[in-house]
C-alpha cells in the first residue's frame, strides 16, 4: 500500500472512529495481515479503544466499518472491509488502488521509496580497523553493513557522514613496529628473536622491504611518509608502517567501492590534549575515585547498565582503551552529530556501557543511549565444504580482497548483508559463484536482467509505458507483484528504524520470486495492445524498484548476465 494511500485510509478510519466514539482519541496503526488471504491491510484500532470506552471490541469494529464504507473517498480506495476475530478490521483494496503503484514508480523513478531531505544529521562510524594489517572478513561485514545503513539513512532523508576511526595508538601498533623492525633486520617469523606477539604475514616483509628501500607512502588523508632505511629507528618504522597499512586499507576499501567522508585518528586525541581534557572533566564531575594507585570511573552509578566500576588510568600509568573512546565521542557530539551509530564486532559489547557511562559522567547534555550500536558476529568462510582460515598474504585470516577476488564485489556485499548482524554467518564461496536460483544475488540480478531483455525485445517507446492504462492488471500474480512493489517505501522506513539492512535483502528476494512467478504464469508480449502495454509498464516498474533496492545495498543491477 502506498504511503499516500495509507495516510488517506488512516484519515478515513479516524473520521469513522470519531463518528462512533466522539470523545475518543484513537491511535490508528495499519499492518499487513499475517495471512494474505485475509486482506491487504489490517487495523486493530477497535480493541484498545474498546477497553477505554468499555464496549465490546468486535461490535465496536463493526460500527466503525459501518461508518467507514459509505464515505465517498472510501469507495475509491476500499473494495471491502471485514471484521475478524475479537475485533480486527481487514481491508481489501480496490484494483485501481493496487494498480496505482505503477504510475507512481514511473513518476518517481530512482527516487521511489525515498523520503525528502529533512536536514537531520547522522554520523555512521564503521570498519575502524587498527592499521596493523589488511582488512579481514569481519571488517568486510562491517563495511557492507555500514555502507548499507548509510544508504538507507540517505533514503530516509538524512544528511549522512561516513567516518573511519583509526586506532593508531597502543600495544598493537607497538607490536606492528617491532615486527617490521625484525623483518628489516632479517629476522624471520619462525626465529626465536622474532617478537612473541608480532605479526607474521607476508605483508610485514613487504613493509620492511619498502622501508629499507626508502619508499614513500601516503594514506588518503595523511602526509607522505618516507622510509628512513634505518632499522634502529623504531619511531620512523612505526610511522612508515602505519601509513603503509592505512594506504593498503584504502585500497581494500576502494576495491569494495567504499569511500569515507572523515578519518579520525586515536593518536590525535592524545596529541591535541582531548584525552587529558576529558579525564580532567570526569574528575571534576565527581564521578571518579582513586583506589590501588588507579583512577576509576563510577560506571555502576551512571545508569548505562555496567556491572562494575572501570579503571580509567592504570596503576602503572596509561589510560585504558575506553577513555580515548569517550573523548572521541565527545568530538562527535560537539561537531553536531546528535545521532551517531557505531558498527562494530560483537567482541566490543563490553565497551558500550563504559563509553556511554563516560559520556553521562561529563554532564554535557548527551542523552542516555548515545551512541547507537550495531554489533555483528563473525563470519566463517567455507570453500569446497571446508572452512578457509588463512590468507597467504595476511598470514592468519581471509581478507576482504580475497573475498572480492573469489566471488566479486556484488556477491560479497549482498551475502554479508542478507542475515541479521547479530547472527553468525557462513560465507559459502561455492554458493556465491553459482548461476542458479540457489544464489540469491544471481536470482535477483537475473530478474532485473530478464526484464531488461523483455523490454529490449519489445523495442517500443519507454515514454508510452508512463502513460499506460494499468486497469487490465488483474491476474492474481499481478496483484501479488503490485502489492510487493507498493510495500517498498514502508520496508525502507522499517529498515532505517531498526538499523536492519537485511530487510532490503529479504524484500529483494521476495520481489524476485514474485516476478518469476508472474513471468511463469502470464505472457507479457501478448497480441492485445492494451494488455501488453500494461504488463510492460508493470515490468518496467519492477525493474526500477529492484534496481533501487540493489542500490541501497551497493550492489549493481546489470542489464545482462553472462553465463559461464
Amino acid at each position: 500500500m502506498l504511503l499516500q494511500q495509507q495516510t488517506e485510509l488512516i484519515d478515513l478510519i479516524g473520521r469513522a472512529v470519531r463518528a462512533v466514539v466522539p470523545e475518543a482519541q484513537a491511535d490508528i496503526q495499519l499492518e499487513r495481515p499475517k495471512v494474505a488471504a485475509h486482506g491487504d491491510v489490517a487495523c486493530n484500532v477497535a480493541m484498545p479503544l474498546a477497553r477505554i470506552v468499555k464496549r465490546n471490541p468486535r461490535a465496536l469494529a463493526e460500527a466503525i466499518v459501518a461508518e467507514l464504507l459509505p464515505l465517498p473517498r472510501a469507495a475509491l480506495l476500499l473494495e471491502a472491509a471485514e471484521v475478524a476475530g475479537p475485533g480486527f478490521i481487514n481491508f481489501r483494496l480496490t484494483p485501481a488502488a493496487k494498480q496505482a503503484v505503477v504510475a507512481e514508480i514511473a513518476r518517481e523513478g530512482a527516487q521511489f521509496g525515498q523520503a525528502p531531505a529533512h536536514g537531520e544529521q547522522v554520523l555512521v562510524e564503521f570498519v575502524s580497523a587498527n592499521p596493523t594489517g589488511p582488512l579481514h572478513v569481519g571488517h568486510a561485514r562491517q563495511a557492507a553493513l555500514g555502507d548499507a545503513i548509510c544508504r538507507l539513512f540517505q533514503a530516509g532523508g538524512y544528511a549522512v557522514t561516513r567516518e573511519f576511526y583509526y586506532n593508531d595508538a597502543g600495544n598493537q601498533i607497538q607490536n606492528l613496529a617491532l615486527s617490521v623492525q625484525a623483518r628489516a633486520r632479517g629476522i624471520a617469523p619462525d626465529h626465536p628473536d622474532f617478537p612473541a606477539d608480532g605479526y607474521k604475514g607476508d605483508y610485514i616483509a613487504e613493509i620492511a622491504t619498502d622501508f629499507m628501500a626508502g619508499a614513500t607512502v601516503q594514506a588518503s588523508d595523511g602526509d607522505p611518509v618516507r622510509g628512513s632505511a634505518n632499522p634502529d629507528d623504531l619511531e620512523s618504522i612505526r610511522s612508515f608502517a602505519v601509513a603503509y597499512l592505512r594506504r593498503e586499507q584504502d585500497l581494500d576499501l576502494q576495491a569494495f567501492d567504499l569511500r569515507f567522508d572523515n578519518y579520525a585518528l586515536e593518536s590525535a586525541l592524545y596529541t591535541t590534549g582531548r584525552v587529558e581534557e576529558v579525564v580532567a572533566r570526569l574528575v571534576a564531575s565527581g564521578h571518579t575515585y582513586e583506589e590501588g594507585g588507579a583512577l576509576w570511573l563510577r560506571t555502576t552509578e551512571l545508569g548505562e547498565g555496567d556491572d562494575k566500576d572501570r579503571v580509567m588510568r592504570k596503576s602503572e600509568g596509561g589510560y585504558t582503551y575506553f577513555v580515548p573512546d569517550v573523548a572521541y565521542h565527545v568530538t562527535k557530539w560537539e561537531r553536531g552529530f546528535h545521532r551517531a551509530i557505531n558498527i562494530q564486532g560483537s567482541d566490543h559489547h563490553g565497551t558500550i556501557a563504559r563509553v556511554r557511562s563516560g559520556l553521562q559522567a561529563l554532564e554535557m547534555g548527551i542523552p542516555k543511549g548515545y551512541p547507537d550500536y550495531v554489533l555483528h558476529k563473525m563470519v566463517k568462510v567455507v570453500r569446497g565444504g571446508e572452512e578457509v582460515k588463512i590468507s597467504k598474504r595476511a598470514g592468519s585470516y581471509v581478507t576482504l580482497r580475497d573475498l572480492i577476488d573469489w566471488v566479486g564485489r556484488d556477491a560479497v556485499r549482498f551475502f554479508l548483508i542478507q542475515r541479521r548482524a547479530d547472527t553468525e554467518f557462513v560465507f559459502d564461496i561455492d554458493l556465491a559463484l553459482k548461476q542458479s536460483d540457489e544464489n540469491p544475488v544471481y536470482y535477483i540480478q537475473y530478474a532485473h536482467a530478464r526484464i531488461c531483455s523483455i523490454l529490449q525485445q519489445w523495442g517500443g517507446d519507454p515514454e508510452s509505458l508512463r502513460q499506460a492504462d494499468t486497469s487490465p492488471l488483474v491476474a492474481p500474480t499481478e496483484f501479488a507483484l503490485l502489492q510487493r512493489l507498493a510495500g517498498f517505501p514502508a520496508m525502507i522506513r522499517s529498515a532505517v528504524a531498526e538499523l536492519a539492512p537485511h530487510h532490503v535483502a529479504y524484500w529483494l528476494k521476495d520481489c524476485a520470486a514474485d516476478f518469476h512467478a508472474y513471468y511463469n504464469a502470464e505472457r507479457v508480449l501478448v497480441d492485445d495492445p492494451g494488455l501488453r502495454l500494461a504488463r510492460l509498464a508493470l515490468l518496467a516498474a519492477t525493474r526500477q524498484v529492484i534496481a533501487n533496492g540493489l542500490g541501497l545495498l551497493g550492489v549493481t543491477a546489470p542489464e545482462r548476465l553472462e553465463r559461464d
